[in-house]
């Protein structure tokens, strides 16, 4: 098996490899700086490596469609630690404005998300609406020209730093559980919009609970048709599970984890001579190399337009997985020697905790499951799921 993309591929990487080294780190060397990020999104773009699907008169790139080359931008710029130009839910809610928005909802929208100027938060899950989504309760009237909100949004990541919300609500109480749903795009920063962050046992901030109260969006922010929001959120959630481009990540977090077992030592010798530590490198290595072979495999498969079948459904679920099990090792070699807890051991402790998140947010793995044997291993429902489910 020949693992490559060829020799125009190669060319065109070796091209990403000299532009991102020429603009990244930053000549003042601050990572952290917005500035500098937005300066290499602007001109990551201008070149045409990043929202390369999206029109120009919206602020992207307009390339034409290429799997490969998407690929290798995102490989390079993952390697590189550089900005990609996507913060959570604005990689969400710009495609989904794409396909299913009207032309004034892209114009107002699109090109200041891309800039960062609006920043998304995702308002799907509920008290008691999460794995089972179409529970949802939070409704909205359409009042004159406003819709009038009111219900609750918990697990909602980055709302605290967030301009605006895509927002599931149900506006036809009557309906079945799955229709009477409209998608509406929300102004959260409004006095009827109340943000709680919600403290993590890392002490960071991430996910925050949402209040409506009597807030409002004018009528035309809902986007596709009222009362048939469930399919357009279908097409939100198929960006926000999307693994294709995982490799890369997951093989840097393997290296770290190796590089740490070589550092810390364990009976006077570095953690790698452990022989059960050993093996479970061996058995994660294993792990890598299949998604990177079956990563490789689908890549193949869409850049000549053949169906990958049901691997599209399980990158999600494979990487909740491997993070956790990377992460546990990591703790396991840590133990209790915190000797560096102001740099990299750290950093391995917070990946730890925050690796038992995964398993829930953007889906549960119990969920994940059931899709990839009800859609892509055509098994039939559970039972006890019910009819309605």
């Amino acid at each position: 098996m020949e693992l490559g993309f060829g020799a125009e591929y190669d060319a065109f990487r070796q091209e990403v490899r000299d532009f991102i080294g020429q603009h990244w780190p930053p000549a003042d060397g601050n990572l952290k700086s917005r500035e500098n990020e937005r300066a290499f999104v602007i001109a990551a773009t201008e070149r045409g490596y990043l929202h390369r699907a999206i029109p120009r008169r919206f602020g992207g790139s307009e390339q034409a469609a290429d799997i490969g080359k998407a690929e290798i931008i995102r490989e390079e710029l993952t390697k590189a630690r550089a900005p990609a130009g996507r913060i959570p839910g604005n990689g969400l809610v710009v495609p989904t404005l794409l396909e299913w928005g009207t032309e004034d909802q892209r114009d107002r929208f699109i090109a200041p998300t891309l800039r960062g100027d609006i920043v998304w938060a995702q308002g799907f899950s509920e008290p008691n609406a999460g794995s089972d989504l179409a529970s949802l309760r939070t409704k909205a009237e359409l009042v004159g020209d406003k819709w009038i909100i009111n219900g609750q949004k918990i697990w909602t990541t980055h709302a605290h730093k967030a301009t605006h919300m895509f927002c599931l609500v149900r506006t036809e109480p009557d309906a079945p559980k799955h229709a009477g749903i409209s998608y509406l795009l929300i102004d959260i920063r409004q006095p009827g919009v109340t943000v709680r962050p919600l403290v993590q046992m890392t002490r960071q901030k991430e996910f925050n609970e949402v209040f409506f109260d009597n807030a409002e969006t004018p009528a035309d922010m809902l986007v596709g048709e009222r009362g048939r929001g469930w399919n357009v959120t279908r097409s939100t959630l198929k960006h926000e599970r999307s693994g294709i481009s995982s490799m890369t990540w997951s093989l840097s977090m393997f290296r770290d984890l190796v590089k740490m077992a070589k550092e810390v030592e364990r009976d006077g010798a570095p953690a790698i001579k452990d022989p059960r530590i050993r093996e479970e490198l061996a058995a994660i290595e294993g792990q890598l190399m299949s998604l990177t072979y079956s990563t490789y495999r689908a890549t193949s498969h869409d850049m000549h337009d053949r169906d990958i079948g049901s691997f599209q459904t399980m990158p999600k679920l494979y990487m909740t997985e491997l993070a956790g099990r990377i992460s546990k090792l990591a703790r396991d070699i840590i133990e209790d020697d915190f000797t560096d807890m102001g740099g990299a051991r750290l950093k391995w402790i917070e990946r730890f905790m925050i690796s038992l998140s995964m398993s829930i947010a953007g889906g549960t793995s119990n969920i994940q499951r059931n899709i990839i044997a009800e859609r892509g291993l055509g098994l039939p429902r559970d039972r006890s799921q019910g009819a309605g489910a």
